[in-house]
């Protein structure tokens, strides 16, 4: 039925673009924040008086005191600044309320459009709310492991966190597919293909998350070898039959590579298979997804030799999320286009 009302698909739209915007915003700040080593900054939960920042030099004194009492500042930052600590903590500051302002963008508008237009409302959109307030409680979930017995953040915390609002933008911009009119068109190929595809891009987002969280990507700063040979020297094959073979940065950036090659090689069997098919409306988007793919790729590689700038190692993180949404409207028009 509210298929039928062109007026409110006009206004869901405009809506779930907004958030669209909003969740790219914090995935770009988030992903900031960490390669900064912004995350520790604040140290308390501050639900809601966290909306105020710091307004006189004794409030500023306070959370430096604060920040002073964790392990990253007396084995990490001891002789960081007051002039310092406020950079760090305007990242993590400006991380949270961006936090804020999605979890009010979303609860805001869906009680509205539940009101006027009725509880399936709720019910069609009520989970994105649901993975915005959980996504909260995981950002502090992560945070809270970084404050006793260790520098960093747990980098499985990092990866739930990273991957749960990569989750919460595929949700919202599936949802606005829904409301988009698909040109009908046969469509011949694999969708198992597809989402095995999209499962392992959201795996290696995993596997990335580890490497960021272990500064895994300073260990070996070569290509296409890590360091004089293929598979990292100061590790052993052994080691992938341990259960902690996660919590080795040497070899998580080497699952990381290879998830990459074969990452690729799935995309050209797509590819081949899409042109040779003579799919004119799949040809578009799955060029696009190479086309973001292959940059993917070199900024990965920019990254590595760089020894992990901020500037690759951000564009690399921004162009994730154009392979996921490409790779969603690949799946979506795949999924959904008529056949005649």
């Amino acid at each position: 039925m509210y298929r039928q009302n062109s007026h409110l698909n006009n206004q869901l739209k405009i809506w779930l673009l907004a958030l669209i915007g909003l969740v790219i915003l914090i995935i770009l700040v988030g992903g900031l924040t960490r390669l900064t080593d912004s995350g520790l900054s604040i140290t308390t939960w501050e639900l809601f008086v966290g909306f105020v920042p710091p307004l006189s030099n004794n409030k500023w004194i306070d959370y430096f005191e604060l920040y002073k009492t964790i392990p990253e500042f007396s084995e990490q930052n001891y002789n960081m600044t007051l002039k310092e600590f406020k950079v760090i903590f305007w990242w993590e500051w400006g991380h949270r309320q961006l936090g804020r302002l999605i979890g009010l963008s979303v609860m805001i508008p869906l009680i509205f459009f539940s009101i006027k237009n009725g509880l399936w409302v709720l019910k069609k959109y009520g989970l994105i709310f649901l993975l915005v307030c959980f996504q909260g409680f995981i950002g502090w979930y992560m945070v809270s492991s970084g404050l006793i017995g260790r520098v960093d953040v747990s980098h499985y915390r990092l990866s739930l966190h990273l991957v749960t609002a990569f989750v919460i933008l595929s949700v919202i911009f599936w949802k606005f597919l829904q409301l988009t009119k698909i040109q009908s068109q046969h469509v011949s190929i694999n969708i198992n293909l597809v989402k095995f595809f999209l499962f392992l891009l959201f795996l290696q987002l995993i596997i990335g998350a580890f490497v960021s969280g272990m500064d895994g990507g300073k260990i070996y700063n070569t290509w296409p070898l890590m360091g004089s040979s293929y598979f990292p020297d100061d590790s052993k094959f052994i080691e992938f039959l341990n259960l902690k073979v996660f919590d080795n940065p040497s070899i998580v950036q080497f699952i990381h590579r290879n998830l990459a090659y074969l990452i690729v090689g799935i995309y050209l069997y797509i590819l081949i298979f899409t042109l040779k098919d003579r799919n004119e409306i799949l040809r578009k988007p799955i060029i696009i997804v190479g086309v973001s793919l292959s940059l993917q790729v070199v900024l990965g590689i920019f990254t590595i030799l760089s020894g992990v700038k901020i500037f690759y190692a951000s564009l690399h993180q921004i162009n994730s999320i154009l392979i996921i949404l490409s790779t969603l409207y690949f799946l979506y028009i795949s999924k959904y286009t008529k056949i005649n």
